[in-house]
């Protein structure tokens, strides 16, 4: 039996505080109960990354579309200084993510959080760790307006574009039924298009779940197994391993204000709901050997570290270092093959081009 479920204490305060999230993680629990193979089990639970690259429902992908949203991602004079672009906090190259505990940002000013992986992030159920945008093309609005982050406005974005000759011309291919092209709308379709590609299938653990039991490791299928064990999938579940739902951090112990800033109120900020203080999007797991540092603090480096953290502040349990290591090992298997991308050619500016700010 791989499945020992949470403490029915930790059910029932789930439950009290905000049952959205304990609904889903008891039905997780009861579907999975005394299976015996954990191959079948972890299909349950979880699902591959397609190799396909991923195209959005209401935003569908073209060559000049994808063309135009990388030179975007890019694109630093989308910021106010002309110093800083999307992949500056998400760089594609190192896990989508930056390595800090908080981006800097325009004027040398540190974000209030860490910045979460750009890539899977087309299978997240929300964006942001407090889910304020519901999906990649809201999102893609939010740092170039941030003025925490690239300090810009939507305008002021606009308006940089339409005075870049080739910017003008790749948003005329990319959106041609439109008769005013450079659009805040369609600078974030195009971004939006382009981050829904930055996907990473084929992880051992992808290969595992399509059938091939010996693209894990002895020590990771133990894992595995206790991550089931233990509770972890309840909320980490899905094809991201986690992204697709809220919890409180602190749910069984508080892991500190180090790792839990109090100002930090999480979605309760969103939703202005006190029930949801503390609470916020359960990240995904995949790539999390590439993304330290972890939580939304980014206060933690160690992954065995934050494991353990895990264990004591969600689960109210002492995971002994043996277990430790091997959901660890688990963890590993989830890097999978990633975005190869070449840099794009940007288009120059020109005299009329808007300047920088000083």
């Amino acid at each position: 039996m791989f499945m020992r479920s949470v403490r029915p204490d930790l059910v029932a305060m789930m439950t009290r505080i905000f049952p959205y999230v304990a609904v889903g993680c008891c039905l997780l629990l009861s579907t999975t109960m005394g299976q015996a193979d954990l191959l079948d089990e972890a299909k349950s639970q979880f699902d591959i990354v397609p190799k396909d690259p991923t195209d959005l429902e209401h935003n569908p992908a073209t060559p000049e579309k994808l063309e135009l949203g990388k030179m975007l991602f890019f694109e630093t004079r989308l910021s106010k200084a002309h110093n800083i672009s999307c992949n500056t906090c998400h760089q594609i190259g190192r896990g989508g993510a930056d390595g800090r505990s908080t981006s800097l940002g325009h004027d040398w000013q540190h974000g209030g959080r860490n910045a979460p992986t750009v890539l899977n992030s087309a299978f997240n159920a929300a964006q942001f760790w407090d889910g304020r945008a519901a999906d990649l093309e809201e999102q893609a609005g939010g740092p170039i307006a941030g003025p925490v982050e690239m300090g810009s406005t939507a305008d002021q974005a606009v308006a940089q574009l339409k005075g870049i000759p080739g910017y003008v011309d790749a948003f005329g291919k990319a959106f041609p039924m439109d008769n005013d092209a450079v659009t805040y709308d369609n600078i974030k379709r195009a971004l939006a298009a382009f981050e829904a590609t930055l996907t990473t299938p084929n992880a051992p653990f992808d290969r595992y779940l399509e059938g091939d039991e010996n693209a894990l490791t002895a020590q990771q299928k133990e894992g595995l197994a206790l991550f089931i064990d233990e509770g972890c999938s309840s909320c980490h579940n899905g094809r991201n391993v986690g992204g697709g739902m809220y919890a409180r951090f602190g749910l069984a112990e508080s892991p500190g204000q180090q790792l839990l800033p109090p100002a930090d109120k999480g979605r309760a900020k969103v939703t202005k709901n006190p029930n949801d203080e503390y609470v916020f999007k359960v990240p995904t797991l995949r790539n999390i050997a590439l993304t330290a540092p972890y939580f939304h603090s980014g206060r933690v480096w160690d992954l065995e570290q934050a494991v353990a953290v895990m264990g004591r502040a969600q689960l109210g349990i002492q995971l002994p270092d043996e277990s430790v290591a091997k959901i660890t090992a688990f963890l590993q298997a989830l890097t999978g093959d990633q975005p190869q991308i070449t840099y794009p050619n940007l288009p120059p500016s020109v005299t009329a081009t808007p300047r920088p700010a000083e």
